[in-house]
């Protein structure tokens, strides 16, 4: 049960995300700004706390593991901030959001086990509570698409499947501070490829940007991936992915309180749903569990 609510309140925090990017974007920060900036504050962060748990060295294959793990954690960001140039945060998450049944179907073909009847009811309820949190069946919703926005949100559900699956198998020995540290090294180096950090030196870093790209930073790459190292290999990457969900109701709430966004009835019912998804499988089984050990008795 630890290790169910570390995963959660790492997904809780995802959720914040698309909020912060919008008040960027809206004092007229560049994506190039906001992604660079949560790289390197990430690395910052994750790397301040891993240099005490470096007595035993990790190997340097482990370490080039680590590091590939931390490109999908940089191309998830990547994609999505992307996204929501093109699209509506609500349109964006849903996209993003289809990693749940991505990662149960990945973890199915890797495993070679088809998911028991809890996970696929679980998953039913996401894609119908995801739906409706989303706003897709308000009025104009599916005219907000745009195909540019579209193809960066489903790169962004692929990309986090990818860190999923990857975080939990990869390197599970080496200590998760230490893990969480190199993963953002991963992510820093992609960033820095692709968007030169050239706010370090133009002056907008301190000049407003700071408490985005760190707010970024401690809710996107230190609080998930450290919270995610320590929970994922114990309960697996179909779990973590239901788990995941809870991105999306704390991205509705945080819209609702600190954009001042409407939630309409139809999204309050679809983070309800989620809500239940994401308890009902743990629950399911908690009770097979008891009624297991009273008819044993």
């Amino acid at each position: 049960m630890r290790y169910i609510l570390l995963v959660f309140i790492g997904a809780c925090s995802y959720g914040i995300l698309s909020t912060i990017v919008k008040l960027a974007y809206g004092q007229g920060y560049s994506p190039a700004e906001v992604i660079g900036g949560q790289m390197f504050f990430g690395f910052v962060l994750t790397w301040l706390p891993a240099l005490f748990f470096l007595r035993t060295k990790p190997q340097m294959r482990q370490l080039l593991l680590l590091v590939a793990v931390g490109l999908t954690v940089g191309t998830t960001g990547i994609f999505y901030y992307n996204a929501l140039q093109y699209i509506p945060a609500s349109v964006a998450i849903v996209l993003l959001f289809q990693f749940t049944w991505m990662g149960v179907l990945a973890e199915a073909i890797l495993s070679r086990r088809l998911p028991d009847k809890q996970t696929v009811g679980s998953l039913v309820l996401l894609l119908i509570g995801t739906l409706l949190a989303g706003g897709l069946f308000e009025s104009g919703g599916l005219e907000q698409f745009n195909l540019i926005g579209v193809i960066f949100g489903l790169l962004s559900a692929v990309s986090y499947t990818l860190f999923l699956l990857s975080s939990g198998k990869v390197a599970i020995t080496v200590h998760p501070w230490v893990r969480s540290s190199t993963m953002a090294t991963g992510s820093l180096l992609l960033a820095s490829l692709l968007y030169p950090p050239v706010f370090l030196f133009n002056g907008s870093l301190w000049d407003g940007l700071f408490p985005y790209v760190f707010l970024l930073a401690f809710f996107g790459i230190l609080l998930p991936t450290v919270l995610f190292n320590f929970g994922i290999p114990h309960i697996g990457a179909g779990m973590a992915a239901i788990l995941g969900a809870a991105e999306l109701p704390m991205a509705v709430i945080s819209s609702y309180f600190i954009l001042h966004e409407s939630v309409s009835l139809l999204q309050t019912v679809g983070v309800i749903v989620i809500l239940i998804a994401i308890v009902l499988p743990e629950w399911l089984r908690q009770r097979g569990k008891r009624e297991n050990s009273t008819s044993n008795e």
